[in-house]
């Protein structure tokens, strides 16, 4: 049943001039371009072991001797996996372009990570593509995939998880305990040297190996661009992101069939159209359609959301976003990576340029699935000098931090950070990549991806894209005040 105008106008209405702020993050900025400095206590900031920093966050970042990643005092970092340096345990270096990452625990007291590596066209454009591991390869001719890594104490172990893929970006995990890796891409078979289709999800066991031979795309949850996906452990639905452009993408929703129980391996069993795929369709206070997310100017905008089946989920002459028309679902630039937290799902605009009505440097929304609204907790403005340390800007993937509040890893341009985001709307920096990979006159840092924590939430884990680098962070961790 959707959610008509009149419903939403009248939750609005009870609520209060339509700002219904959902889940425990609250409003993380107050106007455009709050969140483009960085605002931290730095009282007792130059206390060695940094454990006695009483404001938000933990001190300034303090430049790395070795060059790779500017910490606070007290924290400090271990090279987990390097891209051509390391190796798998079949022997072959590391894969490159590290991206989305989740963990897991492992047999033993190990933690397990599975990680993308974004490597898109042919396996002969990459030095270290992801090795053709046999019984784990979709398409023979794509250079992607993710790769599994055990952490126990001082060791490191890693092996291919599935192989064959293209443009592993983002992702999400499951509550079964298993990892859904996304494709970011439409390139059919022909295309890019592809034998196969491609842009699809697929789902990797970071546990159970055998569980991962004869990888088989996820049909059901379309084919498009993905970037990022989670799965509503209470209602058994998806949310699926898309980043694309000319039009712009969209977020999706798939609903499992009657019937249908998740757990390991069950999502490839499903008819290639099981379930509802929809797309979304915003609509503010006033029942008035919302044809961009980049016209929402003001943190705490809420938008009733409606959800519009997908035509031809598998695109096969017609890519999905431009299946609809103006007026049938609500568009979104760079619509990137989400988590689950607080009842719900938070959403990442990387930035909006041009190609949208209004331009800013990113947005973080949440999506309230009993609600059914969707209400902006983060708007970034325009960042006027991104070479410039201490601003902000382009969010990518996120996570919620058992410390309150977010977690943000940077995609901007100039400087890339490691970002939090408390409660009350307070940002502070957590890590600053120091690998310049460009040239002294003119310096590039990439960006950060794949943050996410431990299990037991004592080591915050993040890669470096390019070379591709997994980091594990620790410190004197701590609840964030909320200002």
């Amino acid at each position: 049943m959707s959610l008509t105008r009149r419903d939403f106008a009248r939750r609005s209405a009870i609520t209060g001039a339509g700002v219904a702020l959902a889940g425990s993050v609250g409003a993380l900025a107050t106007a455009p371009n709050a969140l483009a400095s960085t605002e931290t206590d730095t009282d007792g900031a130059g206390e060695a072991s940094g454990a006695k920093h009483g404001g938000v966050g933990y001190g300034p970042l303090l430049p790395d001797p070795d060059g790779l990643l500017a910490l606070p005092a007290g924290f400090s970092y271990r090279v987990i996996t390097y891209s051509g340096r390391t190796k798998l345990e079949s022997g072959e270096f590391t894969p490159s372009n590290h991206d989305g990452t989740s963990t897991f625990r492992g047999p033993r007291g190990a933690t397990l990570l599975v990680n993308n590596h974004e490597l898109k066209g042919p396996r002969a454009d990459w030095p270290h593509p992801v090795p053709l591991t046999e019984g784990l390869v979709y398409d023979p001719a794509a250079s992607g995939g993710c790769t599994v890594v055990e952490v126990r104490h001082d060791k490191v172990a890693e092996w291919v998880g599935i192989a064959g893929t293209s443009t592993n970006c983002a992702g999400g995990n499951t509550p079964w305990g298993t990892w859904l890796t996304c494709e970011e891409t439409e390139d059919k078979a022909g295309q890019n040297g592809m034998t196969k289709d491609h842009g699809y999800v697929f789902e990797v066991d970071p546990v159970d190996h055998r569980r991962n031979r004869g990888p088989k795309p996820i049909k059901a949850l379309g084919r498009y661009a993905h970037e990022a996906v989670v799965v509503d452990p209470k209602r058994g639905r998806l949310y699926l992101t898309e980043d694309a452009a000319g039009p712009n993408g969209l977020l999706y929703r798939w609903t499992p069939p009657q019937g249908f129980e998740h757990g390991h391996g069950q999502l490839a069993t499903l008819a290639d159209d099981a379930g509802s795929l929809q797309a979304f369709k915003c609509f503010d206070s006033g029942g008035k359609f919302v044809d961009d997310l980049s016209r929402a100017t003001k943190i705490g905008t809420v938008y009733g959301v409606d959800w519009v089946d997908v035509p031809d989920r598998d695109a096969k002459t017609t890519s999905v976003r431009k299946q609809f028309t103006d007026g049938q679902v609500t568009r979104a630039r760079k619509l990137e990576g989400m988590w689950w937290g607080d009842g719900g799902v938070y959403i990442v605009s990387s930035y909006a340029r041009s190609e949208s009505p209004v331009q800013h440097d990113g947005a973080v929304w949440f999506y309230d699935p009993k609600r059914r609204t969707l209400t902006l907790k983060v708007l970034i403005g325009v960042n006027p000098d991104p070479s410039v340390d201490g601003a902000f800007d382009g969010p990518d993937n996120i996570t919620v931090s058992p410390y309150g509040g977010l977690v943000i890893a940077e995609d901007g341009e100039g400087i890339q950070h490691l970002f939090g985001a408390t409660d009350s709307g307070r940002t502070y920096p957590i890590a600053r990549n120091e690998l310049n990979i460009g040239s002294e006159e003119e310096p590039e840092y990439s960006e950060f991806t794949g943050v996410t924590f431990s299990p037991d939430g004592g080591t915050l884990f993040a890669n470096i894209q390019d070379p591709g680098i997994m980091l594990a962070i620790t410190g004197p961790w701590k609840r964030q005040k909320r200002g």
